[in-house]
């Protein structure tokens, strides 16, 4: 068990670029295993923004779950596979809620018709930022996979993922009674 306490926040071993893997493998930060969680961190933070803005309990409670989520995720993602066994479970349950959550959203929601265009309002453009970070973790996801094994729960999960954020950006224009921009080519 980590002793968070005694623990200092600056440890100054990566002051020439590089950092260890959960498990204690050096590498650079710029690796493709660092690239993957650390975009997935950063989808975590931005979600973490939305949350501030969504005064829905329900809607905010799953998306406090999904946090917690994206964190074992990363967790995943940060292994050098030494330590395994202290990873959190992946469970395909996470999956089924967010496809169910999606199915109850979109049942209230008006037929998609066209392209939409991010904004609206704030809370709306900030569902579609954690969309696009969250594709862009996909991707990562994807590049390691040339490197090193990666659970296949991870890329299912992060696709269903990005999916929600874009019918949760739907959802709160229908409850914010905002127009959706659409998209009207020229």
């Amino acid at each position: 068990m980590l002793n968070f306490e005694a623990m200092k926040i600056y440890t100054k071993t990566g002051d020439q670029g590089s950092t260890s893997l959960f498990g204690g493998t050096r590498v650079d930060k710029d690796n493709a295993q660092i690239e993957a969680y650390g975009t997935v961190d950063e989808l975590n933070s931005h979600l973490g923004l939305l949350i501030s803005v969504v005064k829905e309990e329900l809607l905010a409670g799953e998306m406090k779950a999904i946090q917690s989520i994206l964190f074992d995720i990363g967790s995943h993602l940060a292994s050098d596979g030494n330590i395994s066994e202290h990873l959190p479970e992946l469970d395909e349950e996470y999956i089924l809620r967010l496809e169910h959550s999606m199915d109850r959203m979109t049942e209230e929601l008006p037929k998609l018709r066209s392209f939409i265009l991010p904004g609206g309002n704030q809370r709306i453009a900030l569902a579609h930022v954690c969309r696009t970070i969250c594709r862009r973790a996909e991707r990562r996801v994807v590049s390691l996979e040339d490197v090193v094994e990666v659970e296949n729960f991870v890329k299912i999960y992060l696709n269903r993922l990005s999916d929600y954020f874009f019918v949760v950006a739907r959802y709160l224009s229908l409850l914010d009674g905002v127009n959706e921009v659409k998209w009207n080519p020229k």
